[in-house]
């Protein structure tokens, strides 16, 4: 039994990426905050043929993140897939202290806490997938919380890549541009969704990185509509 650990599986991305891999011969371990929610989740995926079981914990505070490593168990883990995160957007005079760690503990430090604790349990022929952002690569105009999360998850994972290259576990960065998410609603502005990426297609190009060779390393992924950047 193949087993997956998503997190932010609740909605949006991590929800598309836990219906395009649930199928038989996988258990899917999905993650959010909103039991209900997940609820939901759950019977999409286990109506794909997937095993599944819902986890829930609060990725901004430390030992929430420890204790959802420990109850995905200690059976061997084939991916872990770091979804979760978080957006503050405004002027960066605005940022508050406690909204700017929020956005660096679900982005940077609860990914860090899972690959320190679930490594022992990731085989080689495992994969970590890491969900960053376009954001990672350039600096924009009042994303400077969101860029300065997804710029230090980028400097750890690509860090970690090479270091568990020797053990045979695949480190791969995904970078969507903007995807038409309910993040969309709370962000101040106005936005064309028209111009957004459907989640489902970040999911695709996840499951097609993980689809490669055990020998193969599609180290990064950038994806985004035609038009270009909104």
């Amino acid at each position: 039994m193949e087993r997956i650990l998503i997190t932010g599986a609740s909605g949006g991305i991590g929800r598309a990426i836990a219906v395009r891999l649930a199928g038989s011969g996988r258990e899917l371990l999905l993650h959010g905050r909103d039991e209900s929610v997940l609820a939901e989740v759950l019977r999409d995926v286990e109506a794909r043929g997937a095993k599944g079981r819902t986890l829930v914990a609060d990725l901004s505070v430390a030992q929430q993140v420890r204790s959802l490593a420990a109850a995905a168990g200690d059976a061997p883990l084939d991916v872990l897939i770091n979804n979760a995160g978080s957006a503050v957007v405004k002027p960066v005079e605005e940022i508050g202290l406690a909204e700017w760690e929020a956005s660096l503990a679900v982005t940077v430090t609860a990914p860090l806490l899972l690959i320190q604790r679930l490594l022992p349990y990731l085989p080689a022929g495992a994969s970590i997938v890491n969900v960053l952002s376009v954001a990672a690569r350039r600096g924009i105009p009042n994303w400077s919380a969101y860029c300065a999360a997804k710029f230090a998850l980028e400097g750890l994972t690509s860090s970690v890549r090479e270091e568990l290259r020797p053990r045979g576990v695949r480190v791969i960065n995904v970078y969507p541009a903007a995807t038409a998410t309910r993040l969309w609603d709370r962000v101040p502005g106005t936005w064309d969704r028209r111009r957004m990426l459907p989640p489902e297609e970040v999911a695709e190009a996840i499951a097609y990185a993980l689809a490669r060779p055990a020998g193969v390393l599609v180290e990064s992924v950038e994806v985004g509509d035609l038009s270009g950047l909104l």
